[in-house]
Formats: structure tokens, sequence, C-alpha cells
């Protein structure tokens, strides 16, 4: 039942009609960052979207129901267990085609049954789509600019590209043309760069008949991309560099939104931070905005004056993911009711995809009951799908106690009603936070308007207040 709810999610991304990319840009003129308030920072900015914000280039569709929103999340955490666990669920084999450069050519013009399939069994890849935030960036020489899902759980980016062999699903924009791009090249077998795929991608290479190397990406919502690993140059903001490895996806499928493709932040050699680090340096700044404004994603150098911070924590779980400790939580000034061992009984990922933030099962408990008693006023509202503790109302008109959430060395995230609360429907709002599986996750709604550094030269992570504005 699960997966008929995503597919059918899946169908709704795919054929909403979509917003004119011109009366976007006349709507929301008022959008487009300075980035002035970045002071001491010279890294490269590049303006970020909320995926429900009508201001986003690639926006999701305006009807798509908070339920849906919460279903998707859902399949992220469960593709994360499976990831930490290092299990392949039995519903992600999907056919990767193999192509030679002259089927390529010839591609247009035949249908997919025309072609060699080879079934390949896909691993589980962290889930995609409609909570992650987009960007722009440039590729190919003359650059032209896609939106991309910006992702911090995954490695390899990649974009569709004609002739989209198999399939590509709808995107805002044209599709990128890799005979368009002087600096285009398709990558061979032999490179390094094809066998770290598997470590980038949790797939196997595979190789065409003319040894080009093609890559496997998949998520844990049945979303993919398979397609050829390619080099061009990429351009992010004024900047470019040469050089750069990615997917250049011949049949992509799934919750995508809008986008072309996906920029993966993890930390891997194939990832976008790890191949621009030696011209922009080693890491990369965000602040993730709410759906009525905007925020940013830099990448290089930034100020460090400016955040509370707290060490990347090692896990032999997964080496490409941001593992952090949480110490502790209280509400309206009162540590939660729970030893200091219950914050560690689980390892902890910030993410930027996850809506809604995951904690220990006792810690969860505990901060639901402090927060339904200190709201004890508030009418409460029946549970609403994996959200348990709601009440009538909006977030931005109820009285809510103030959370502090503290990470080890001392960072601290004040959360405000709205990183506390999240509106389910016009009269509902609930608790941001759901009981965690296999490990605690740091969503994006409790790092909304904060600015995140990470800070990955010196492993580790930074906090600081009002950092969209």
């Amino acid at each position: 039942m699960a997966l008929l709810v995503l597919r059918l999610l899946a169908l709704s991304l795919l054929f909403a009609a979509a917003t004119p990319i011109r009366d976007i840009a006349d709507a929301c003129s008022s959008e487009v960052k300075d980035f002035q308030h970045l002071n001491g920072s010279s890294g490269v900015h590049l303006t970020l979207h909320h995926p429900r914000s009508p201001c986003s280039p690639a926006p999701l569709p305006a009807d798509l129901p908070f339920s849906a929103v919460l279903t998707h999340d859902d399949a992220r955490i469960a593709s994360l267990a499976a990831r930490l666990a290092k299990e392949t669920p039995p519903s992600s084999m999907r056919p990767a085609v193999l192509l030679d450069d002259d089927d390529e050519r010839r591609a247009e013009g035949s249908s997919p049954a025309d072609e060699s399939l080879a079934s390949v069994p896909l691993g589980p890849g962290t889930s995609v789509g409609v909570g992650n935030y987009v960007t722009r960036m440039g590729l190919g020489t003359p650059a032209r600019s896609y939106v991309m899902v910006v992702d911090t759980g995954s490695s390899l980016t990649w974009l569709q590209c004609s002739p989209c062999v198999v399939s590509c699903h709808r995107q805002s924009g044209p599709v990128f043309n890799p005979k368009a791009s002087s600096s285009y090249a398709s990558v061979p077998c032999s490179a390094q760069q094809c066998s770290d795929l598997t470590t980038a991608t949790l797939n196997p290479a595979a190789c065409s008949t003319s040894n080009v190397c093609v890559y496997q990406a998949s998520y844990g919502d049945s979303s993919f991309s398979v397609g050829y690993l390619s080099k061009d140059t990429v351009s992010l903001g004024s900047s470019s560099v040469p050089n750069f490895y990615y997917g250049c996806g011949q049949d992509n499928e799934g919750l995508f939104g809008r986008s072309a493709g996906l920029i993966g932040l993890a930390r891997n050699k194939l990832s976008l931070l790890y191949q621009v680090a030696p011209t922009m340096g080693y890491s990369f700044s965000y602040c993730l905005p709410t759906s009525s404004s905007s925020g940013y994603l830099s990448i290089g150098s930034y100020n460090a004056g400016q955040y509370s911070y707290t060490p990347m924590a090692s896990s032999t779980l997964d080496n490409s993911l941001y593992f952090i400790k949480l110490t502790g939580i209280t509400v309206a000034g009162k540590s939660l009711a729970v030893s200091s061992s219950a914050y560690s009984s689980l390892p902890t990922i910030i993410d930027s995809g996850t809506v809604i933030t995951r904690l220990p099962t006792d810690v969860y408990s505990a901060l639901s009951k402090a927060v339904a008693g200190a709201m004890k006023g508030t009418p409460r509202a029946s549970a609403f799908s994996i959200l348990d503790t709601c009440f009538q109302g909006q977030a931005s008109q109820l009285r809510a106690p103030a959370v502090n959430m503290a990470f080890a060395g001392g960072a601290v995230l004040k959360l405000a009603a709205r990183n506390l609360l999240v509106d389910v429907d016009s009269a509902t709002t609930c608790l941001a936070f759901a009981p965690a599986r296999s490990a605690a996750i740091i969503g994006n709604t409790q790092q909304q308007t904060f600015s995140v550094v990470y800070d990955v030269k010196n492993s580790k992570i930074g906090f600081a207040a009002g950092g969209c504005s």
C-alpha cells in the first residue's frame, strides 16, 4: 500500500501543471539575493529555495497534501535505515540500459524495447524529492543553468541528458544536451572515477559496449537515475571548475519534482564538494528558508566567528553521512526527564532532506510530554500520519515553549515555533518530531532560518541564528 501511495505521488509530481518560469521570475523578483548579510564570507553563494515555495524555479504542486510529504519523508527514513544496515530492499531492482555510442546517437528514433537491457540490483540510497531544497547549477561550455535538488545525504551529482534514451521526467527548462557543450566528455570504464562509483552510489558501475562507464543511482522511494559517467565544466555563481565528474542521466524516474537532477554534498570524493574543494575550499554552508522566503547555499570560505560548533562524529555505519552528537534538550528551560545516555542510544545524523526530526524513542516521548504540558491550555487535535502530538490552530498563532537542542562542544539550536511545530493543514499544527528507527536525524524543519556550516576540513558543524536575513 505504501508503495502504491509513493507511485501515485510520483505521478502527481510528474504531471502537475508547472508555473511558467517567466511568471515565477516576475512574481518573485524581490527574492533575488545579494548576499550582503554574509559578511566575512568570500565563498560562492547560490540562492536556495524551499520545495513548496511559489518562488522556487521548480516548485512542487501547490495542492500537494502534507500527508504525501510525510509519506515520502518516512520513505527517506526507511531508506536511510536500510543504508545504515547495508541492506538492499527487495523492491530496488531496476533495469539499467547499456548502450554503445552508436546506439545512443540513434536512440531518439528508437524505443527502449529495441535496446539491450540488463537487470541490475540497485542498493539503498537516500530517498530524494519533496523534502529537498533546490538551487541552480551551471554546466557545460557555454554554461547553461539547471535547477537542481540539493542533498547532503547523496554523493554523485547527476542531471538529465538528451537524448533521454529511456525516460526523462518533466523538468523546468530544457534538458542538458552534451553535444552542445564543447567541454563535455564521457568517462571510460578504466578511469578511477568509474571504480569510485561503488562508494558514491552504493551500486556497482557497469560498462557499455563502447567502454563508457555507466552509473546507477537509486533512492529508497523507488526513484532512480541511470546513465553515463561524464565530465564537463561546472559553473557555480561566477566561478567555474573544469573536469567535473557527474552522471549524465538517460533513465530518470521518480520523485524529483521539476528539477533537472541532484547535487550531492556528502563526504565522498565524487561529491560536488570534494571535487570543487581544491579551488573553493572544503566547506559549505546553507540557510534553509521557509516557504515564504529564500535562503542560500555557499561553498568555500565562511565567517567562522558567527557560529557555535559541534564536532563531526565518526561512524563505521556510513562514511559519507554527517554524524554529530545530540547531548540534551530543554523545554521552557527544563531538561527532559531522561538520562543523558538516552541521547546517545542511537547515532545522530544531520540531514538537509529529512523534513521531520527523529529522536530516540525515550527522548521523543519525553519531549512530546513536556511540550504538551507547556501547551496544556491549547486544544489538542487528533494525530496526523506519523505525527502524534498535535494542536488546533497554526504554529504562528500559538504560544509555543522555548525548546533548545544541545550538541557536543556546546553548539545549541534555539528553536522558534516554526522550528518546533509544523502546520499539517489549515486548522492543525503538530510537533515536528517523531520516534527514530535505527538513527536519530536532525531534519530540515529544525534547521530552517539557521546558518549551518559543514567545515569538512576541520571536521566540525556550526550553527548560527538568523541566517536567511
